[in-house]
């Protein structure tokens, strides 16, 4: 099934992510918040990869909308994510056009490598302008306000209205995909010369598609910022870039499903190696990608459909016999 498929399942993982936090421990629901704002970046990551423009630096735009929010908070005093929101996804998209014409020009590991030159940068910068960033303290967001009400992280008001912002932005990639601009994505990693001789330039597509996973990557920033309520430089270090990558990985990116099944799978492994396994919860990850790169590349969503596919056959089997 491709990205521009809506399986069913996506209407079952809806009714599910809106019925579980009713009748899970709020633990749980605090977790399937931090998936769902990941989810959201780690959308970006899984359409450049859709064109197969691996980036290890994508951390640069969640830093930046993160920032965006700390900034508001601390100058202007402004908690509204019907404001903050806009302008994470703005500074994303800003940072991501200037960035951009640079990335634009290349390719396979320059692209990955200038990218995560560029979120290195703005992590140094993040340390070093302590005065205006609070370098290694960070800054607090406090408590996010809708509407003017304060929106609790870790609540069902915030959860949900996360479930909403996801939903959004799902339904704004896979418009995307379904474009013209979305098809061409998905021929540059083919054959970038026959794009060429369609008339559409293979820069343009690569910019457009760049633009849109850092405001992606901005959007990822501001949930993330309330959702912890503290922004570390951290936030633009390259080990945030490579849990993006990973989760992408993880879920798979041959479908829209597939991100959100790494987030949350990512999430929820994390918080139980983290208990089970203090010393070496990074040793329990690595393991799982290895099993995931050696025996199922696609990912969890490679998965699902292969048990969809041979339980199908099966049930046809049965009838015939």
């Amino acid at each position: 099934m491709s990205l521009l498929a809506i399986p069913r399942m996506a209407l079952v993982a809806c009714a599910l992510l809106f019925v579980i936090p009713l009748i899970v421990p709020g633990w749980i629901m605090f977790v399937l918040t931090k998936a769902l704002f990941m989810f959201i970046g780690v959308l970006g990551v899984a359409v450049l990869l859709r064109g197969g423009l691996l980036t290890f630096g994508h951390a640069l735009f969640y830093a930046t909308g993160a920032y965006t929010v700390g900034f508001c908070v601390k100058w202007t005093g402004v908690h509204e994510l019907l404001l903050l929101i806009p302008l994470g996804a703005l500074a994303g998209f800003i940072m991501a056009v200037l960035v951009g014409l640079i990335m634009a020009r290349y390719r396979e590991v320059f692209f990955a490598m200038l990218n995560l030159a560029f979120s290195m940068i703005l992590f140094g910068a993040l340390l070093k302008f302590y005065w205006v960033t609070g370098g290694t303290d960070g800054l607090a967001t406090g408590t996010a306000t809708l509407l003017g009400n304060p929106l609790l992280a870790g609540s069902f008001g915030y959860y949900y209205f996360t479930l909403a912002v996801a939903g959004v932005v799902t339904f704004v990639v896979y418009r995307y995909m379904a474009s013209p601009i979305g098809y061409f994505l998905r021929a540059v990693y083919d054959n970038e010369i026959r794009i060429e001789y369609s008339g559409m330039a293979v820069r343009q597509v690569v910019y457009r598609t760049f633009i849109l996973a850092g405001t992606l990557g901005g959007v990822s920033g501001v949930m993330a910022a309330f959702t912890i309520g503290h922004i570390v430089p951290e936030d633009a270090f390259w080990i945030q870039s490579g849990e993006f990558v990973f989760m992408a990985l993880l879920g798979g990116f041959g479908g829209l499903p597939g991100p959100l099944m790494g987030a949350i799978a990512f999430e929820f492994i994390q918080t139980y190696a983290s208990k089970y396994f203090p010393l070496a919860w990074q040793m329990t990850l690595g393991i799982i990608m290895l099993g995931i790169i050696l025996f199922q590349p696609g990912g969890l969503w490679a998965m699902y459909q292969s048990a969809v596919k041979w339980i199908g056959r099966g049930g046809r089997g049965g009838e015939q016999s």
